[in-house]
C-alpha cells in the first residue's frame, strides 16, 4: 500500500510538471507576441508543421549516429545550449530591459541562462532537471504555439502522434534513443522520485529493453513513460511472475510529452477567434478552446500513468496529443465554432 501511494504521488508530480508547463506557455503566449519572436512568416501554413517534422526526423538520426560513435558529449552539450538560450529567451521576454540592463536584455535572463547551464553541467540531480525541463518545456511550447497556427498545430500534434506509435511498437529505434539520453542526465527526461532519498546522479541508468529480453531479465528498477522521443520497454512488454509493478524508484517521461500537447494549447489562446467565450485566470484571459486542450491532455495522461504503472510503457504522444485535440475539437464546437473554423480551414 505504502508504494502504491507514493506512485499516485510521483504519478501527481508528472501531472503538476505538466500543467506548470501549459501554465507557463499559455502565460508566456502575449510577452512571445509582443517581443515578435514569431518563428514562420506565415504561421496559419501546415507546411510549417512538414518542416519541423523533417527536422525532427534529421535530428533523431543524428542522435543515433552520435550515440553509435560515443559523440555523447555533442548531445550533452547542445541540450544543456538549448535549455540556456530557452531560459535566457523567457526570462528576457518578462523581466524589463531597463533592469540592470545588460547586452541589450535584462541582467536577470543572463544569470538564469548561466544558473541552467551551470546547474545542468556541475550537478544534474532530478530537481535540477525538473525545474530545467519545466522552463524549457514552457518556453519551447510557447515559441511554437505563437508560430504555429491552429491548422498546422492539429497537424503537428497528429503526425507526431502517428510517428511516435511507429517508433516505439513499430521499429523500436527509440529504444536506442531512451538509452542514450537516460546516460546524459539532461532535461529531455523528467524524473519524478518515489522517496526523498532518491538520487537521480547515484540511481543505475535503467536498460530500454525490448520484449523478449524483459522475459529473460525480468523487470526493470524503473518504468518509462514515453514521450515523442523514448520508452523503455517494448510495445506489450509486462511485468513478469509475480514481482510488484510499483517497485521501483521512480517515473520518467520524455519532456517531448509536455510540450507537443502543449503547441496546441498555446495556439489555441494565441489564435482564437473573437467569438470564443475566455475565462480570467492569473490575469490571463485563457478561451475555452485552451482549456478543452488542456483538459484533454490530462485525461489522456491519467490513462497512460495508469498503463505504466501497471508495469508496461507506452508511446505517450497517441493519447496525449488525442486527448488535446478531442479536447480542443470539442470545447471549439460547444463554443459555436463551425468544423471549418475549428479546425482553422475558415478563410483558407
Amino acid at each position: 500500500m505504502e508504494q502504491r501511494t507514493r506512485a499516485a504521488v510521483a504519478a501527481l508530480g508528472i501531472a503538476m510538471i505538466f500543467l506548470l508547463v501549459q501554465l507557463g506557455a499559455l502565460a508566456l503566449v502575449g510577452p512571445f507576441e509582443q517581443a515578435g519572436l514569431q518563428a514562420t512568416e506565415d504561421p496559419q501554413n501546415a507546411t510549417n508543421s512538414v518542416v519541423y517534422i523533417g527536422a525532427l526526423l534529421v535530428m533523431t538520426g543524428f542522435m543515433l549516429l552520435a550515440f553509435k560513435y560515443d559523440l555523447d558529449i555533442v548531445i550533452r552539450g547542445l541540450v544543456v545550449f538549448v535549455g540556456g538560450y530557452i531560459g535566457f529567451i523567457v526570462l528576457a521576454s518578462v523581466v524589463p530591459t531597463t533592469i540592470v540592463p545588460v547586452a541589450g536584455a535584462s541582467a536577470l535572463a543572463w544569470a538564469a541562462a548561466g544558473a541552467i547551464v551551470l546547474g545542468l553541467v556541475v550537478h544534474p540531480e532530478w530537481y535540477v532537471i525538473d525545474a530545467a525541463g519545466t522552463l524549457m518545456g514552457a518556453g519551447a511550447a510557447g515559441l511554437f504555439g505563437i508560430s504555429f497556427g491552429v491548422l498546422p498545430a492539429l497537424v503537428l500534434l497528429a503526425a507526431l502522434a502517428v510517428y511516435d506509435a511507429i517508433s516505439v511498437y513499430g521499429t523500436e529505434h527509440m529504444l536506442t534513443l531512451a538509452e542514450g539520453v537516460m546516460d546524459l542526465r539532461v532535461p529531455v527526461v523528467l524524473v519524478v522520485p518515489l522517496s526523498l532519498s532518491y538520487s537521480f546522479l547515484d540511481a543505475d541508468t535503467p536498460d530500454s529493453v525490448t520484449e523478449a529480453e524483459s522475459e529473460s531479465e525480468g523487470r526493470e528498477d524503473s518504468d518509462r513513460a514515453d514521450g515523442d522521443d523514448y520508452s523503455e520497454q517494448g510495445a506489450d512488454t509486462e511485468t513478469d511472475g509475480d514481482e510488484e509493478p510499483l517497485d521501483r524508484d521512480a517515473l520518467f517521461i520524455g519532456l517531448g510529452d509536455a510540450v507537443i500537447p502543449t503547441v496546441l494549447v498555446a495556439s489555441a489562446a494565441a489564435f482564437a477567434p473573437a467569438s470564443v467565450p475566455t475565462v480570467a485566470a492569473g490575469g490571463l484571459a485563457v478561451p475555452m478552446t485552451a482549456i478543452g486542450a488542456m483538459v484533454g491532455t490530462f485525461l489522456g495522461l491519467a490513462v497512460l500513468l495508469r498503463m505504466v504503472l501497471r508495469g508496461r510503457a507506452h508511446a505517450g504522444l497517441p493519447l496525449l496529443n488525442g486527448g488535446a485535440i478531442a479536447g480542443y475539437l470539442l470545447t471549439a464546437l460547444a463554443s459555436g465554432l463551425s468544423v471549418a473554423e475549428a479546425v482553422g480551414l475558415a478563410g483558407v
